[in-house]
C-alpha cells in the first residue's frame, strides 16, 4: 500500500467511527426515553409499578449520552469557543487553533491516564439495582479521552498544514 494513500484510508476510517459514534448517541437518547418514561408514569399513575432500575438506568444511559455527545462535539468542532481575535489572517487562525487543540489533548490525557484507574476500581465491581458491571460505565472515561485525542490530533495536523504553508 502506498504512503499516500495511508492518510485517505485513516481519514475514511475515523469518518466510519465518526458516524458509528452518531448513530449511537441517537440510540442511547432514544433509549434513555423508556427508563425516564417509565419513571415518571410511575409516580403519576397506579397502572405501572414503580421500578427501582429505571433510576439507575436512566443515570447509565445519560453518562455514556454525554460522553459520546463530547466525543462527536470533539470531532465536529462543536465545543464552546471564544473568538477573541476574530480577524486573524488564516495562518494565524490555524495556530490559535492548534493551542487551542493542544489544550483538548491535554484534557484527554487525563481522561484516558484517570479513567483507566477508574475503570479498573470498577472492574469487579456491580451496580446496585440493574446488577450491571460498573466497568461498562466506567469505562466511557478513556474511550472518550481517547477518541478526543485522534480527533483532535487529526485537527491538529490539518491546521498544522495550513500554518505551514500546505493547504490554503
Amino acid at each position: 500500500m502506498p504512503l499516500t494513500t495511508i492518510p485517505s484510508l485513516w481519514r475514511r476510517v475515523t469518518a466510519g467511527y465518526a458516524k458509528l459514534l452518531e448513530i449511537l448517541l441517537a440510540a442511547c437518547v432514544g433509549i434513555l426515553l423508556v427508563p425516564v418514561t417509565l419513571q415518571v408514569i410511575s409516580r403519576y399513575t397506579p397502572f405501572i409499578p414503580s421500578y427501582i432500575w429505571t433510576e439507575e438506568m436512566a443515570r447509565f444511559l445519560f453518562i455514556w449520552t454525554i460522553m459520546i455527545g463530547a466525543m462527536v462535539g470533539v470531532r465536529e468542532a462543536l465545543h464552546f469557543e471564544v473568538d477573541v481575535w476574530p480577524d486573524l489572517p488564516r495562518r494565524a487562525e490555524a495556530a490559535v487553533r492548534i493551542v487551542a487543540r493542544l489544550g483538548i489533548l491535554g484534557l484527554a490525557l487525563v481522561f484516558v491516564w484517570a479513567g483507566f484507574e477508574f475503570t479498573q476500581f470498577a472492574w469487579n465491581r456491580t451496580s446496585e439495582l440493574a446488577e450491571l458491571p460498573l466497568w461498562l460505565i466506567h469505562i466511557a472515561w478513556p474511550v472518550a479521552g481517547a477518541t478526543w485525542i485522534v480527533f483532535a490530533g487529526e485537527q491538529i495536523i490539518d491546521e498544522a498544514r495550513i500554518l505551514f504553508g500546505a493547504a490554503q
